[in-house]
């Protein structure tokens, strides 16, 4: 834990941890320094000059966002000399900022106008200039305006920091302007579309592509959920207008590494609204799919069940909510009488394999990445990769052992490209050889291991770290796992958003396996959510249960529209084991219900009465942890569905159901 230092400002006294700037040490008072270039979590840099300050025994104000606190500092952040200095900053730039507050869509939440308004500057002084800079609209995502910039650098910044490197600045003086490389469009650029840089900018130089004219910021109903569309779990703020969903921007705490939010889950939520949508119960009649009730929909499914009894199979995706699959286990125990219930979370092999201990990716400074491929490109997670690479640029250490080779291996400082099972072993050797111990079991398993100089070079980087994490795939987890046993903490990382918590809730087959159910091992069988599976299985009666029309869908005896992941509220279990709150940020589409809902139902007309779980309960199964014990150094088979294919099959119907369709067709960055 950091020293405390005391200090005063603007006469309040003052306790911040030492190496604190003055801007981050002011908020802790409750006192704010004006400033526009200043990032939370980034090294200053004193572009924009409004953050100047004036510190006792000093000659000449200082910049506050790189000036850190000193013990008995005594800091004024609003003398008039200061204070003329900040005017004539926000009198300078207005001389070269359009002027049309009136009906700019960032009014009310721009900084640029905040202070103009606590300065009184109604007009520039200065004589105006109008350069007349092209924008940038080519994309559905991002429109660029390059006459709104200030050049206060955040979007390079944060665009750099999280290693996408797309923004730059071109030219000098006042005529400089932020663009890509080779002034190409966004689009052409290599440009991810997570839109970090929308969240930073504090002007309208940057801003969602659709948002003319649908509501300004406090029009907007805004509800902090988490994205369900990755084994990430970000957390979103999701802005509504008139029940409709108008944005989505990163949720997390400012100044975190895990404030960033991808294309899909920044854009994807126009999915909900999709012409693949199914808003209310479908039945197949004489081989087509038609609408019905949901009371003929349900007394359908009801009496197949009953005819089924212990032949059904329930198949579901890892990314329901904890209380939809805690619902699950007691329909299908309860309702059902079958054991016969599994979700994708078995794909990755054992269910103790995503059990795993937490950590705080904040003070890392050393990771681990086993057998994962975390991709901002590929938007496989791409938040893990984003953060990585901020905590990368922060001076944490990179150790990447994979059997092929990552983009991210780009930015590591060891590359252990090799079977991955072959070099933790290796690695393990090394470890114990430079004074680690642990299980005896462990000494004896990799005696005979031999140690190259690159994995020597690990070993010494990993024993010297004070906090270092390995991020392992489920399959390689208990070997990546050993490690953890000699020194830091080992966490596996699923590419479903609550596979964590389906695990937890006890989401896991006692009976016939997903395997089992999906090659024709059950009489009726019951898919719930996103299953990777085109084609329909060998089954005599077969009921989807989801929110999109999906290929699987279309082969369905009984459709049952249930809601989309912005439309119900619940809890998930993130990949870092922290339990997230799921809000609900509109209604669910048409006769859409949740998950939990349509299984009470169904139970209720089968004669059965099961109460649909709360968040209460799953508070309880999500104190689960497992503590690592040795394990054999081998990779974890059985994942038969290739990473990619199933990645796709998660995202289909946000990817063909909105605009992200683009992406695909544009060969833009998949």
């Amino acid at each position: 834990m950091a020293n405390m230092v005391s200090l005063k400002i603007d006469g309040k006294e003052i306790k911040a941890p030492e190496g604190t700037n003055l801007i981050d040490a002011a908020e802790l008072g409750g006192i704010h320094i004006p400033n526009l270039c200043y990032l939370k979590g980034l090294k200053g840099i004193g572009a924009c000059r409004l953050c100047l300050v004036e510190i006792e025994g000093m000659k000449a104000p200082m910049i506050a966002c790189t000036t850190k606190v000193k013990e008995g500092m005594v800091v004024n952040t609003k003398t008039e000399k200061v204070q003329e200095v900040r005017k004539f900053v926000i009198d300078l730039i207005l001389s070269m900022h359009p002027l049309d507050c009136m009906t700019c869509t960032k009014a009310g939440v721009c900084n640029l106008q905040h202070y103009a308004y606590d300065f009184e500057i109604k007009e520039s002084s200065f004589t105006r200039k109008k350069f007349g800079f092209s924008i940038d609209e080519a994309n559905p995502f991002i429109k660029r305006d390059p006459d709104y910039c200030v050049l206060c650098g955040r979007c390079v910044r944060v665009c750099k920091d999280q290693g996408t490197n797309v923004l730059e600045f071109m030219g000098r003086g006042v005529g400089s302007r932020v663009a890509t490389a080779n002034d190409k469009p966004l689009q052409e650029s290599g440009c991810t579309f997570c839109g970090s840089c929308v969240d930073v900018c504090p002007v309208n130089a940057l801003l969602e592509a659709d948002r003319w004219r649908k509501g300004r910021e406090w029009d907007y109903d805004k509800v902090n959920s988490v994205c369900l569309l990755c084994g990430n779990g970000c957390d979103i703020t999701v802005s509504t207008k008139d029940g409709q969903i108008m944005k989505v921007n990163a949720g997390a705490i400012e100044g975190s590494p895990e404030r960033y939010i991808c294309a899909y889950g920044r854009f994807g939520f126009d999915c909900i609204e999709a012409d693949n949508r199914v808003t209310a119960p479908m039945r197949r009649i004489n081989g087509e799919l038609k609408e019905t009730t949901w009371k003929d929909a349900i007394e359908t499914v009801a009496n197949a069940l009953k005819k089924a009894g212990q032949n059904t199979g329930f198949i579901a995706t890892a990314g329901i909510l904890n209380e939809d699959a805690l619902t699950l286990k007691r329909f299908a125990s309860d309702a059902v009488k079958t054991k016969n219930v599994d979700t994708t979370a078995s794909l990755y092999g054992d269910a103790d394999t995503l059990i795993s201990d937490s950590a705080d990716l904040d003070s890392v400074d050393l990771f681990m990445l086993v057998d994962l491929n975390p991709s901002q490109w590929q938007r496989v997670l791409p938040a893990l990769d984003a953060v990585i690479r901020r905590r990368v640029n922060a001076g944490a250490k990179l150790i990447v052992i994979n059997s092929s080779e990552p983009k991210i291996a780009s930015v590591a400082t060891v590359n252990l490209i090799e079977n991955e099972a072959s070099v933790l072993m290796s690695l393990t050797k090394a470890l114990i050889d430079k004074g680690l111990s642990g299980d005896k079991r462990l000494a004896s398993a990799v005696a005979n291991a031999s140690v190259s100089e690159a994995v020597d070079k690990a070993a010494t980087l990993y024993a010297e770290a004070k906090n270092p994490v390995i991020l392992s795939s489920p399959a390689m987890y208990p070997a990546a796992a050993n490690i953890s046993l000699l020194k830091g903490v080992a966490v596996s990382v699923p590419i479903e958003s609550n596979a964590k918590g389906v695990v937890m809730m006890g989401l896991t087959t006692e009976g016939k396996s997903y395997k089992d159910m999906t090659s024709g091992g059950a009489s009726l069988l019951y898919a719930i959510g996103e299953i990777p599976l085109n084609t329909k299985p060998k089954t005599d009666f077969l009921v989807v249960q989801n929110s999109h029309m999906t290929e699987l869908a279309k082969q369905a005896d009984v459709v049952l529209p249930s809601s989309a992941y912005l439309e119900v509220d619940g809890t998930m279990i993130d990949y870092l084991g922290r339990l997230k709150h799921v809000c609900k940020a509109v209604e669910p589409a048409g006769d859409a219900k949740s998950h939990r809902e349509i299984f009470a139902d169904i139970a209720k007309a089968m004669g059965a009465d099961i109460k649909e779980a709360k968040e209460s309960e799953t508070k309880k199964f999500a104190k689960i942890k497992v503590k690592p014990t040795f394990a054999p150094f081998a990779r974890k088979e059985g994942f038969d569905v290739k990473v990619d294919e199933m990645i796709e099959s998660i995202n289909a119907s946000v990817i063909n159901g909105s605009r992200l369709l683009w992406l695909k067709e544009a060969s833009v960055c998949v």
